[in-house]
């Protein structure tokens, strides 16, 4: 490979699976609808906001050793579900995420849900002007993630109401065509309820960290910590605000429309970008392996 070519270094199972992909010879996993939280806690300083970043343990099948943010799949049963709601409802977050009303309410679930399983911290509330008090929710958190216990259940269980209000749509990213997993993801931004704390330690983790956006993209930069494309880009997108209520206010004329990074094949030439993020364009020359 041409290191000197390449503006970023490309995965090691991507170039084959680009050019079986160039030449019909894959056939594209349906992306899998998801969510994702970048939660923002002030600091009271000129820094601005720290976010929440979660290192996933080298064991895990999709971005292993990856920082990330809560997030995860949606869960159907949450599209059908009569839940307690506060804030925008399904059929306002359907035309903001570009989706049907079902879809929606089962995408903002999924946003709630990831952000109260893997972060501890519960964007629901009693009623519409609360969240819930500080408590041990070990065994429902964990319950929830061996989907033993639907989120409209929890709710439902505990008299709370989900509290949409707290979160903002951001961006929508969509996993390369080329990829073995693929993942249709929302990204939404909230601020850390006052008196709630996020977990410091999380099963699919091996290490939680509260940095600025300017601290993780510097770490990003230096080679300290591995990101995938979109989570480095909001974090860049996000360098600029000063607190976490200014993050949600900017959401709000934000774009959704999905981001899709395309791969092009010429020769020993590959070449993938993502349209409007030229920064994260990986560009070399990558031989072909030969057996034998």
């Amino acid at each position: 490979m041409d290191q000197r070519a390449t503006t970023l270094p490309m995965p090691p199972g991507w170039p084959a699976r680009i050019r079986a992909a160039d030449a019909g010879e894959l056939t594209p996993p349906v992306p899998r609808q998801s969510a994702t939280v970048v939660l923002l806690r002030d600091t009271g300083t000129d820094a601005g906001p720290e976010a929440y970043l979660l290192r996933r343990r080298t064991s895990m099948a999709f971005a292993a050793g990856m920082y990330a943010y809560p997030g995860g799949g949606v869960d159907r049963r949450d599209a059908e579900a009569e839940l307690g709601w506060a804030g925008p409802g399904p059929q306002e977050w359907a035309e903001r995420l570009g989706v049907d009303a079902r879809t929606a309410q089962a995408v903002v679930c999924a946003a709630v849900r990831e952000t109260f399983e893997e972060a501890g911290v519960l964007l629901a509330g009693p009623d519409a002007d609360s969240v819930a008090e500080p408590r041990d929710w070990t065994a429902e958190r964990a319950a929830l993630e061996a989907h033993e216990l639907s989120f409209a259940d929890f709710l439902r269980d505990h008299g709370l109401l989900l509290r949409s209000d707290l979160l903002a749509g951001w961006a929508r990213w969509i996993t390369p065509a080329f990829e073995e997993r693929r993942y249709d993801t929302w990204f939404f931004v909230a601020a850390l309820p006052t008196g709630q704390r996020a977990a410091r330690e999380v099963g699919e983790a091996d290490r939680v960290a509260w940095l600025t956006p300017a601290e993780a993209v510097r770490g990003y930069e230096e080679g300290r910590f591995g990101m995938l494309p979109p989570t480095v880009t909001v974090l860049r997108e996000l360098l600029p605000v000063r607190s976490a209520a200014e993050a949600l206010g900017a959401a709000a004329g934000r774009s959704l429309e999905p981001v899709l990074g395309r791969a092009e094949v010429r020769g020993e030439r590959l070449t993938v970008r993502w349209p409007g993020y030229d920064e994260l364009t990986i560009d070399g020359t990558f031989p072909v392996e030969r057996v034998g």
